[in-house]
């Protein structure tokens, strides 16, 4: 039986986030993963990316801020495990300092400190179907409670992003 100390590991209730885009794979992939077009649009609604750095490979990084119109930053990174272009991106997902440091999320104390998030990139019929598929990585019961309960919210803040993402594919 674990408890709010003891860690679990990831698999417990994935929460599993897809779209699709009116556009080829390559395009979107070379969105989601080239940093001068991440910045035109990886966000939440209401938010401007500000700041984005990226080392796109193994081992590498994206640090990100995210900036709301009244001046609140939430910093984020993205630890990369796994490229496969323009297939599969796996990170470890962390809410982050300026400095790249992994934080608590800042308005969530038992938000996991570390999730791992796989995104799928497939073409059909010139579009491509995105899925995101995100767990709990290595956290406790508490951070397993509070990611489990939060899915209905993750669904409607990625679809604030993707919706920023279709406008930018689409030249607006």
């Amino acid at each position: 039986m674990n408890t709010a100390s003891e860690p679990r590991r990831c698999g417990d209730k994935p929460c599993i986030i897809r779209q699709t885009f009116a556009a080829p794979r390559e395009r979107v992939w070379r969105a989601w993963t080239v940093r001068e077009e991440l910045m035109r649009w990886f966000s939440p609604q209401g938010f401007t990316l500000t700041t984005c750095t990226l080392d796109l490979r193994p081992g590498g990084r994206l640090h990100y801020c995210m900036t709301s119109a009244d001046g609140h930053e939430m910093w984020g990174r993205w630890s990369i495990r796994e490229v496969v272009a323009p297939e599969r991106l796996t990170v470890i997902s962390s809410f982050s300092d300026a400095q790249g440091g992994i934080t608590t999320h800042p308005m969530s104390p038992t938000w996991p400190r570390e999730t791992l998030s796989t995104t799928t990139f497939t073409e059909r019929d010139g579009k491509t179907e995105l899925e995101i598929r995100w767990l709990v990585h290595a956290g406790t019961a508490a951070e397993h409670a509070t990611f489990d309960a939060a899915h209905a919210g993750m669904h409607q803040g990625w679809n604030g992003t993707f919706a920023q993402l279709t406008a930018y594919l689409a030249g607006k």
